[in-house]
């Protein structure tokens, strides 16, 4: 045994193919730990040569096993060679990712500190800079066993002088260029290790990961679909325009690599229009992907299936919470983890999460976010109260990761920097030669801003109208109009009807819509988020200006109207609720005070200005780059704290399963008697909503919900569920439930 050193991975393959211990083994039929160290460092030097640091991430995965080479640790991989046993749980398993952390910085020096966050956390994820018994401060100064029988090949690697770092530095941001730099590097690793390991232990898998199509294939497919789609639709002034802004998002596609704004009103087509530009953009200036970053998990999957009917089946990974690709469809499931796809599609909490987490699993795709064509839609919903870091990673993306970034949005937030936002994008092009002009051209509405009303002089306004949309900010506001409303013609939308209730819901009002009949429909603005339907007169509670605009996309969405449609704007008897929607109507009403056109660009740009002025320090209200600027100082950058501050959402819900149909009833008796639930997770999302968790907590104290499995929360009562409105507890015992609701 003297001088050949294996792996856990190793030792594994042995146990999957053969049921006798190691030392029964022949030693030429075990793969040595010098193999997978070289592998994994060629395989991670290749990841980052896409931003210009190969020999960073070469010398971390070739230095990321070094603990394996001492006796303690070879002598429990032989204690444990038993089948039965996993050396990865075993108590006492000798630390190994601590040794090639300290001979880092032995080689390397300070520098070396960025090999050791990444090389120390490559499987507990990156540690706090100093801390507690876990932060790398104190894994570099532990005692561990001695690891110098690993070959001089391996420990000599580079100097100092060897590595120098790559981004191009500024004095202002370097924490936090420091810091991003460290994860990607991390990054590279991780997806390489695991990568190594899965190749030698499952080859099946590994294949499977290939197989998708070109870009320059998916170019021409979507050239196809579009020119038939031209070809088909009908001659009318709003789809000659469409075809003017593909045009032009094709032609902008040859300029160089950098940050772009798309600025087109809803219903221009601008989800297509910025994906021909991302293509062609992609193939023009040698970028590997395109990535489509949308805010609502409630439109991700039709922006995802408009893109399969353009580009095929084969093309797009659809990742986000709410999606569990197909059991049959093993390439998805295996590129959903790092992101090895030519087309990804993805919410604004997984792309920008995954920048800031800590977590080997959401750290291992970052990489391959490098050299990719990154649109944001609804670029105005990036969380305010994180506005400055998402800048911070978009501005290091595009400046340092040769990744190319399209603001993309019908209302443009002022997100370019100024005096009074200096933490602002720099040098943002806009594709559209005249977005002005383009919005007076797609104008499809006249606005009207009315004063305080009640719900009775609102509700028989509604009543005068043969189709009506109404959007108000609360699920208890819809309930009350809808009451006062109810008629054969009237419906009810809001987060408390299952989607698959929303879905039918929505079916009968596109046919009433399209046959003509009488539709008054109320809703909460979920309506707002990419749901396409199209009324002659629409109705907005007070809210911000984005909303308006959002609102006002519902109404003669085609143009086929003789007459502009009609917006109302009104006050709700009730006021605004506290909190982001107050914030967000008052910030409007100062901004309406200059301008008589609330969809105007420049009462738009007004709009974003004053919001993000008034909440200054607020827009890092987790002090994420304070804490990394801070930690440049020692190199004590705080990786796992920031993970667990970085939040776009703050998680105060929890899922419940709603028994609408004969189907869910179905997937509801499977999930009870299933072994295994996680294969029903994709299923249940049609019939599952997010209630608050107090509320959650009355209802099983009630005995209204069981919960399954530990994890899986059933409506039983179903007398609760009403057929227009979705959950809603009447019954006095459920009053504080409604209020929980609201």
């Amino acid at each position: 045994m003297s001088g050949f050193f294996v792996t856990e991975i190793h030792l594994a393959a042995m146990r999957k193919h053969h049921a006798h211990s190691l030392p029964d083994r022949p030693v030429h039929e075990w793969q040595p730990l010098e193999d997978h160290l070289y592998a994994v460092a060629k395989l991670a030097k290749s990841f980052a040569e896409d931003f210009s640091a190969g020999d960073w991430a070469y010398y971390a995965g070739l230095w990321h096993d070094l603990g394996k080479y001492s006796h303690d640790f070879q002598n429990m991989l032989l204690a444990t060679a038993d089948p039965e046993t996993n050396s990865e749980t075993r108590p006492g398993r000798p630390d190994h990712s601590s040794a090639g952390a300290q001979h880092a910085i032995s080689r390397v020096g300070r520098g070396g500190k960025i090999l050791a966050y990444a090389i120390a956390g490559h499987h507990a994820g990156l540690l706090d800079g100093k801390g507690d018994d876990a932060s790398l401060e104190k894994r570099l100064k532990k005692e561990l066993p001695d690891y110098s029988s690993a070959p001089a090949c391996l420990l000599n690697g580079q100097s100092r002088e060897d590595l120098p770092f790559a981004p191009d530095r500024n004095p202002t941001r370097f924490g936090f260029q420091a810091s991003f730099f460290i994860r990607m590097i991390f990054s590279c690793l991780v997806d390489s290790d695991f990568l190594d390991t899965e190749r030698f232990l499952d080859p099946a898998r590994a294949t499977a990961r290939d197989g998708y199509p070109l870009l320059a294939e998916l170019e021409t497919r979507l050239g196809h679909f579009l020119d038939r789609k031209i070809m088909l639709a009908p001659r009318t002034a709003v789809n000659t325009r469409r075809a003017e802004i593909l045009k032009q998002c094709r032609d902008a596609a040859t300029w160089n690599p950098g940050l772009f704004s798309l600025t087109v009103p809803t219903g221009g087509g601008k989800t297509l229009s910025s994906l021909a530009f991302a293509l062609r953009h992609a193939l023009r200036h040698g970028m590997k992907r395109v990535i489509y970053v949308i805010p609502y998990t409630s439109i991700i999957e039709q922006t995802a299936k408009v893109f399969r009917e353009a580009l095929g089946e084969d093309a797009v990974l659809e990742h986000h919470s709410n999606f569990e690709p197909p059991e049959d469809d093993q390439r998805a499931r295996l590129a959903s983890e790092n992101w090895d796809a030519p087309v990804i599609v993805t919410t604004n909490v997984q792309f920008f999460e995954s920048l800031f987490a800590s977590k080997t699993s959401r750290c291992r795709r970052l990489h391959n976010i490098a050299r990719s064509v990154v649109i944001l839609d609804e670029a105005q919903m990036l969380p305010v109260h994180l506005l400055l870091p998402c800048l911070e990673s978009i501005r290091e993306l595009s400046r340092n990761y040769r990744a190319s970034i399209v603001l993309c949005t019908a209302t443009q937030p002022a997100l370019s920097s100024s005096d009074i936002f200096p933490d602002g994008l720099d040098e943002v092009r806009e594709i559209i030669t005249d977005p002005v002009a383009l919005y007076e051209a797609f104008r499809r509405v006249s606005v009207e801003r009315l004063n305080d009303v009640s719900d009775e002089w609102l509700a028989a306004s509604l009543n005068k109208e043969r189709q009506v949309l109404c959007i108000v900010n609360t699920r208890k506001h819809a309930k009350v109009l809808f009451e006062r409303l109810q008629t054969g013609e009237t419906y009810h939308l809001s987060g408390l009807m299952c989607p698959a209730h929303r879905s039918l819901v929505l079916g009968k009002i596109r046919e009433d819509l399209k046959e003509g009949k009488p539709c008054r429909v109320v809703s909460t603005q979920l309506v707002e988020a990419g749901v396409d339907v199209d009324f002659p007169v629409v109705y907005r509670a007070a809210s911000g200006i984005d909303s308006i605009a959002q609102a006002a996309g519902r109404c003669n969405r085609e143009g086929l109207m003789p007459e502009p449609g009609k917006v109302c704007l009104f006050m709700p008897e009730a006021g605004l609720p506290p909190g982001w929607f107050r914030q967000t109507a008052e910030t409007a009403m100062l901004v309406l005070r200059h301008h008589d056109d609330p969809l105007s660009l420049a009462a738009v740009s007004e709009y974003f200005r004053s919001f993000y002025w008034l909440k200054g320090e607020l827009l890092d209200a987790k002090g994420i780059l304070p804490s990394l600027a801070e930690g440049l100082r020692n190199g004590d950058f705080p990786f796992r704290t920031i993970a667990e501050r970085f939040k776009l959402i703050e998680q105060f819900t929890e899922p419940l399963i709603i028994p609408f149909d004969r189907e869910a009833e179905e997937i509801i008796r499977a999930l009870r008697y299933a072994e295994n639930p996680g294969g029903l997770v994709r299923a249940v999302q049609r019939y599952t909503i997010q209630i608050p968790r107090p509320a959650l907590a009355s209802l099983l104290r009630a005995g209204s919900v069981e919960c399954l499995h530990d994890r899986f929360n059933v409506l039983l009562n179903r007398d609760i569920y009403h057929e227009a409105l979705g959950l809603c507890p009447e019954d006095p015992q459920f009053h504080r439930i409604e209020s929980l609701l609201a």
